[in-house]
């Protein structure tokens, strides 16, 4: 078991590197796609958000989020699973009345319910091929995210577009998560601007969190 799950590291850190490396090289030949220097922002000018979308839980806990945040965040980006139909209609009903400008986006799905480890990472280099231009060519200024295995290709490429942009990527733990992180949540620890959990006991557990009560 031990041995299996030492490849299964092993594959998706070199898938990982390769993305990596075709994403800086892309980024840096394409004059398309090759982000702006960063710049200082005024605090009163807008702020692109990328959401990723889960679907059950993970969507409803994401959208309450969005429905806080005022029309500062705009435009609004909504990716999700090509599979998922009921988190579109759901985007479409809390953003239909509120006069900012939004779109949705449709990537593979990363992780099926019990797929085995060994097709995940397979499923998953598939997502990161959409995902990662799709993340160069929106360069949303905030990518925010609670844990579907959709948002691991999401985040990579954010990480990379990170080398070129100033941009934040903001993990919140589902607060279905009490005594210990998703696997999304371990994986983007080390790596997101900001990982909120939403029990104290969580963040103790990791330390780098922010525990800010119950935000959605």
């Amino acid at each position: 078991m031990e041995s299996t799950v030492v490849i299964i590291g092993v594959i998706a850190a070199t898938c990982v590197a390769i993305f990596g490396v075709v994403a800086i090289v892309y980024l840096l030949f394409s004059d398309n796609c090759l982000p702006p220097q960063p710049v200082s922002r005024d605090k009163n000018l807008k702020a692109s958000i990328l959401a990723v979308i889960g679907s059950g839980g993970h969507t409803s806990e994401l959208l309450r989020l969005m429905g806080h945040l005022g029309s500062h965040y705009e435009p609004r980006y909504y990716v999700m699973a090509n599979t998922d139909v009921m988190s579109e209609e759901k985007v479409h009903k809390l953003e239909k009345d509120a006069n900012i400008m939004y779109r949705i986006y449709k990537i593979p799905r990363s992780r099926e319910v019990k797929q085995s480890w060994i097709t995940t990472v397979l499923s998953t280099i598939v997502a990161s091929v959409y995902a990662l231009p799709l993340v160069f060519k929106l360069r949303p200024d905030i990518i925010l995210c609670n844990g579907p295995g959709t948002c691991i290709p999401v985040c990579l490429g954010g990480l990379i577009l990170k080398l070129f942009y100033p941009l934040k990527l903001v993990y919140v733990e589902s607060i279905c998560r009490v005594d210990s992180m998703s696997l999304s949540g371990q994986i983007l620890y080390h790596f997101a601007d900001s990982v909120i959990v939403q029990w104290p006991q969580l963040q103790k557990k990791y330390p780098k969190s922010l525990y800010m009560g119950r935000i959605v």
